[in-house]
């Protein structure tokens, strides 16, 4: 009796380097996604210049308690209002305390509310815009009216609504920035998984006899973790502005406990005796919010597959044609664009 041949095995073999049929040729071999978008932020500077000064952020704030010159609320009374000094490298405020240190400690507060928020927003509003496009109908219909009634608040004063009923403290500052800030992801979730649920991977696995959960789980989010992160890391830098235009008009994170929004509110009556004092930690925001965004816009650019460019093809020897980066120009055989530029 012949031998009944897997699918795998009618298949032709893929000859080495080349893409899978229906690829466009944008896949390269032995490279996964991820791969591949590490590979291209190594080749982005800006990527790299913002991953590095948001690493040196994170470690700074980690190692506050250690490396912090003086406690956050330590007192020199006979260095008030001070300009930067060998003893207070950024100076020092009313109270004598120092600027370098509570903009350590304040590094800490400022990206643990990014962060937290962040997951917060990606867990509630990532779930709710997977249920609601994979469901549809009823489902559908109530998530999104529900993100439509979020959205026609604007979300700074929606927060600052928040917080004048509930008080101003760190949990409060969560819950309002939170509640702000899951409709965008689930808006971006659901648009995803309206585009995936249809495709023939997900057709399988119903025809296969796989539960709801399973398939949304292991065959549709993978698939939209992509925009997911791109949204997230932007959607960092957001949250902290946020949280620093909350506390800079006294109902964020309350004294003594040290933010950049907290430390600029401080410093503001001082700008035009003592501009430098209000300048460190105003530029510390503004180079943090900027790097979310770059490091953002260069995930986004590294994890878009259309991208991509299928690597030129060698040039044979003995061949006098000319070369450009897709191949022979006109009067060589099989030169020219690619089917997506002609």
């Amino acid at each position: 009796m012949a031998k009944q041949l897997s699918m795998d095995e009618r298949l032709p073999a893929r000859p080495p380097g080349a893409a899978p049929a229906g690829s466009g040729g944008v896949v390269a071999e032995g490279k996964s996604l991820w791969a591949d978008a590490g590979v291209r932020l190594l080749h982005n500077p800006a990527a790299v210049a913002s991953a590095v000064f948001l690493l040196l952020v994170l470690a700074l704030a980690v190692l506050a308690p250690w490396i912090a010159p003086y406690p956050y609320d330590f007192q020199d009374y006979s260095a008030v209002r001070s300009y930067p000094t060998a003893q207070h490298w950024f100076g020092t405020d009313d109270l004598g305390r120092d600027i370098f240190s509570r903009m350590l400690y304040g590094a800490r507060v400022s990206m643990t509310v990014g962060f937290l928020v962040t997951a917060i927003e990606i867990v509630v509003g990532g779930g709710l815009g997977i249920l609601a496009g994979y469901y549809g109908g009823r489902v559908d219909m109530i998530i999104m009216r529900l993100t439509d009634i979020m959205f026609a608040f604007p979300d700074i004063l929606l927060a600052i609504l928040i917080l004048g009923i509930f008080g101003p403290n760190f949990f409060n500052v969560l819950l309002a920035l939170s509640l702000t800030g899951w409709p965008t992801m689930a808006r971006i979730a659901r648009g995803q998984v309206l585009a995936l649920k249809e495709q023939e991977f997900v057709q399988a696995a119903h025809a296969l006899g796989g539960s709801d959960g399973r398939i949304m789980l292991r065959h549709i989010l993978p698939n939209i973790l992509s925009p997911l992160i791109v949204t997230a890391t932007i959607g960092v830098g957001g949250v902290i502005l946020s949280e620093a235009t909350l506390s800079y008009l006294g109902i964020g994170i309350r004294p003594p406990q040290p933010s950049w929004g907290v430390l600029i509110n401080q410093l503001t009556p001082y700008v035009s005796t003592l501009p430098l004092l209000v300048v460190f930690p105003s530029v510390v925001l503004a180079l943090t919010v900027l790097a979310f965004n770059f490091l953002g816009d260069a995930l986004r650019d590294a994890l878009d597959p259309r991208l991509k460019r299928r690597v030129p093809p060698r040039r044979r020897s003995g061949r006098s044609d000319r070369t450009w980066p897709y191949g022979r120009v006109a009067g060589g055989q099989g030169g020219g664009l690619p089917g997506r530029y002609r």
